[in-house]
């Protein structure tokens, strides 16, 4: 890493804090918030957006989530740490994550819906598209992150 490439939020105000208004919002909708940081620390790990994943596990570990559960949420198929209803939205978050390989299935959709009211599977495809946005921007401007003290 060689810093940050450009002051892409004081280039970029307006959106910068459009985006940051729209993050804000999703962080206090019907969504639970756990739910939501845990969509973004695992859309972050398919992104490899160091930035965001700091961010959002210091995010999750504050709200008071579980650190094992934080370690294995990228082979969440693999254990039972997750609920059916978590284990939608993260199949949700990474099909979107990874549009260019197809369309979400009717089936994921369908597993949606036995969780989530319609009102907050469009919050969730909103989060998700949010932290893509994020993670594209901090990854290609080289957003550097900070070493906390041990």
């Amino acid at each position: 890493m060689h810093g940050l490439r450009l002051p892409y939020f004081r280039l970029a105000a307006d959106a910068y804090k459009t985006l940051y208004s729209l993050s804000d919002q999703l962080g206090r909708g019907k969504l639970d918030r756990k739910l939501v940081e845990l969509i973004y620390l695992r859309v972050s790990q398919l992104n490899g957006c160091a930035f965001c994943l700091d961010m959002h596990a210091t995010e999750l570990r504050a709200l008071g989530e579980d650190a094992q559960r934080m370690d294995v949420v990228a082979g969440w198929r693999e254990c039972s740490f997750f609920s059916e209803a978590e284990r939608a939205a993260l199949d949700w978050a990474e099909t979107l994550t990874r549009i260019g390989d197809g369309a979400p299935e009717d089936a994921q959709f369908d597993a949606l819906k036995q969780h989530f009211s319609d009102a907050q599977i469009a919050e969730l495809t909103f989060a998700i598209a949010t932290i893509n946005a994020w993670n594209r921007i901090a990854v290609s401007m080289q957003q550097p992150i900070e070493r906390r003290a041990a």
